[in-house]
C-alpha cells in the first residue's frame, strides 16, 4: 500500500494507492469519507451496519462510514482514493452551532456510493492544500474543514436538520474587531474558531457573513492584508525579503513570492526596486 498523509487539527487527508484486496476497518473517534480517485470504475463489495453493497465505484464517488461502524471491503484492480477522517467531537461542536434544536439527535448516516459535488470538491481543495506542505494556512483548512462538516450534517444525516438563517452582514463595529484582530496577529497562524469567537458566532456562519460585508472570504482577505504589509516593508525598510515574509505570516521567502506574483504580477524583488 502506497499512501501520503497529512494531519492538521481536526481532520486526517490521506491519499491511498493498493493493489486489488480486502480488509476490515473501525475508527472509534473519528467519521471517514473515502472518495475515489480511480480513472477507471472499480468493482467493490462493502459492507457496514448489517448493509451489504456491490457495485462501480467511478471517480468522485463516496463511501461515509460514521465512527464506531465496522467496515469490511473487497475491491478488485488497483485502488486510489482519499480518504478522511473527521473527529467526532469537532462534527458534534459543528452540530451545535449550526443546528436549530436539539443537536444531540444528529447522527451521520453510514453511505455507499453518493455523488456530491461539493464534498468532492472541498475533499480536492483540502488534498491540494495538504500536498503543498505549507505551514500558516490554518485559517485557510480551519474553512475548508467547516464546510465540509457543514455539508456532512446538512445532507448526510439520519434526520434532515434545520439550520438558522442570517441575514445581512457585519456591523461597521463587527468588522472593526475583525480587522483590527488580523493586523495585530498578522505575522501568526490565525484559526478561525480564534476570529469566529469574537462576534460569538459559529465559524461556518461568520464566514458567511464575513464574505457578504466584505467581499471576500476571511482567508483571502488576511492574504491581501499580508500582501499590503509586505508591499510596505519592501518600499520602508531594508528588512531581508526572508524577514518579511515571517513579519508577514508567511513560512518561507518561496512562499511570499507564490503569493505575492498571483496578487501583484510582479515578485518582492521587482516590487522594491519599482
Amino acid at each position: 500500500m502506497n499512501k501520503t498523509e497529512a494531519t492538521v487539527e481536526n481532520i486526517r487527508v490521506e491519499q491511498l494507492q493498493n493493489l486489488p484486496g480486502e480488509g476490515n476497518y473501525l475508527c472509534e473517534d473519528k467519521h471517514t469519507v473515502f472518495i475515489s480517485l480511480s480513472q477507471r470504475p472499480l468493482e467493490y463489495l462493502q459492507i457496514q451496519d448489517g448493509v451489504t453493497y456491490n457495485g462501480l465505484y467511478r471517480l468522485g464517488d463516496i463511501l461515509i462510514t460514521p465512527a464506531n461502524i465496522p467496515l469490511f471491503v473487497r475491491w478488485k484492480g488497483q485502488e486510489h482514493c482519499v480518504q478522511i477522517q473527521i473527529k467526532t467531537e469537532f462534527l458534534h461542536n459543528i452540530a451545535q452551532e449550526t443546528i436549530n434544536g436539539d443537536s444531540n439527535l444528529f447522527q451521520l448516516m453510514p453511505q455507499f456510493q453518493v455523488h456530491d459535488s461539493h464534498i468532492r470538491g472541498i475533499t480536492m481543495m483540502l488534498l491540494e492544500e495538504y500536498q503543498k506542505e505549507v505551514s500558516n494556512n490554518q485559517l485557510y483548512l480551519d474553512s475548508l474543514a467547516n464546510i465540509l462538516a457543514v455539508n456532512l450534517i446538512r445532507n448526510h444525516g439520519t434526520t434532515k436538520p434545520v439550520l438558522p438563517v442570517y441575514q445581512g452582514g457585519l456591523s461597521p463595529y463587527q468588522l472593526s474587531q475583525i480587522f483590527d484582530y488580523i493586523d495585530a496577529h498578522i505575522d501568526q497562524n490565525i484559526k478561525l474558531e480564534d476570529i469566529a469567537k469574537l462576534l460569538d458566532l459559529s465559524q461556518f456562519h461568520f464566514s458567511r457573513l464575513f464574505k457578504k460585508s466584505v467581499g471576500l472570504s476571511p482567508h483571502q482577505y488576511l492574504i491581501e492584508q499580508r500582501i499590503e504589509r509586505a508591499k510596505q516593508l519592501l518600499k520602508q525598510t531594508n528588512q531581508s525579503i526572508l524577514d518579511i515574509a515571517l513579519n508577514c505570516g508567511f513560512n518561507s521567502h518561496s512562499h511570499l513570492s507564490k503569493q505575492f506574483r498571483q496578487v501583484t504580477g510582479m515578485t518582492p524583488k521587482a516590487y522594491r526596486i519599482s
